[in-house]
């Protein structure tokens, strides 16, 4: 399967407002050149105006692009930039839902911005500056709106909504293809639900800012809002744990032992020693939990990940831990996760990074779509 840390690479750089480098512009735009498929952008919040953002990566080129309104891969550019600093590649969604003609060959998120328009700014090298909604000096800071996430190839659709960086828009995806599928989408009041939550979470009540969005831990850190620390009497117990103890993770036809051993927890096969990580690291799911996408070290840190988020490592030394019911019962725990799931129809979110770690993220694929569907849902 096809995941999202596989098929959006560094995508997360760039939401956190670095842009992606680019290696040029295209000529012109392209249409998709074997398949393409209807793209619905949808509103059922009833708060319009709305206008949606499909922006990303050509495939077949690596340049960055955008969707324009009469479905054609445009290179993105720095003449793109208004007076103000700014492109406007919006597209309108208008009497309550736009279809667009999306071209196979695209990878990137679907943006949908409620009242105001978003602020891309395309800089030197060709390269676009995601919003940051959870960076209070980021222009796009007081807009509400959300994104999906895709990847349109030869091997079909793959797409999910994500909570990694926050929740400000309820957002759910319909997929038609070989079948039908849906993800995403809250419980009725999940959004009111998720803020109440968090708010009145120990520790967590300050990644919630004001209406406007829930920010997730690792950004909080970074603002200030969240302890640091708060997770490192875990990572303390999980390394004294396995200091004495062996985990054996299994990845697919694929098992690594290992155990805590100089400071390191130390695995067979190759696998790349881990350093004890911060609670950054874990709330991310990178520095010392960096998953490179290699079959070996990273499939080992993505169960690590996994396990630490859901606070179910020291329970048993066979992972990752496939049922969601012993999940997120520690005191400190990431209950941003626990939160997010809990208000979903469908039990499933991206809480953190390696959600996908047993198939418990808000993800989906077709290898034959025809119609997708990304709604704004009532709140």
């Amino acid at each position: 399967m096809i995941t999202r840390r596989t098929f959006l690479g560094g995508l997360a750089v760039a939401a956190a407002g670095v842009p992606l480098a680019a290696n040029g512009v295209l000529a012109a735009g392209r249409p998709g050149t074997t398949a393409a498929m209807s793209l619905t952008l949808a509103d059922e919040s009833g708060r319009g105006p709305v206008w949606t953002y499909v922006v990303g990566t050509d495939l077949a080129t690596g340049r960055q692009c955008r969707l324009s309104a009469e479905g054609r891969l445009l290179a993105v550019s720095e003449a793109d930039n208004g007076p103000d600093g700014y492109t406007d590649y919006s597209i309108p969604v208008e009497g309550g839902g736009t279809t667009l003609s999306l071209p196979q060959g695209m990878s990137g998120r679907i943006y949908l911005a409620i009242g105001e328009k978003l602020k891309f700014r395309c800089n030197p090298g060709n390269a676009l500056a995601y919003p940051a909604g959870w960076v209070s000096s980021d222009p796009n800071y007081p807009v509400l709106h959300d994104c999906a996430e895709f990847t349109y190839d030869g091997a079909g659709m793959h797409c999910n909504t994500t909570m990694v960086d926050m929740l400000s828009v309820p957002l759910a995806i319909s997929l038609t293809g070989s079948r039908q599928q849906t993800t995403g989408r809250l419980r009725d009041g999940g959004r009111a639900a998720v803020f109440s939550a968090l708010a009145g979470q120990a520790g967590f009540g300050g990644l919630v800012l004001e209406d406007l969005r829930v920010i997730s831990p690792g950004h909080g850190i970074d603002a200030g809002r969240f302890a640091a620390d708060y997770l490192a009497g875990y990572v303390d117990e999980v390394w004294a744990h396995y200091a004495a103890n062996t985990m054996t993770v299994t990845a697919g036809a694929n098992t690594f032992t290992g155990q805590v051993s100089g400071g390191q927890f130390v695995f067979s096969g190759g696998v790349r020693p881990f350093s004890k990580p911060s609670t950054r690291d874990v709330v991310f799911c990178d520095g010392a939990l960096a998953a490179p996408n290699d079959g070996v070290t990273g499939p080992v840190a993505a169960a690590l990940g996994a396990g630490f988020n859901r606070g179910v490592l020291t329970d048993t030394g066979a992972q990752p831990v496939a049922g969601a019911g012993t999940y997120y019962r520690r005191g400190a725990t990431n209950h941003y996760s626990r939160v997010m799931h809990e208000n979903t129809v469908d039990g499933d979110a991206y809480g953190f990074a390696f959600d996908d770690v047993c198939e418990h993220a808000s993800y989906i694929e077709d290898p034959a779509p025809t119609s997708m569907t990304v709604t704004i849902t009532p709140f």
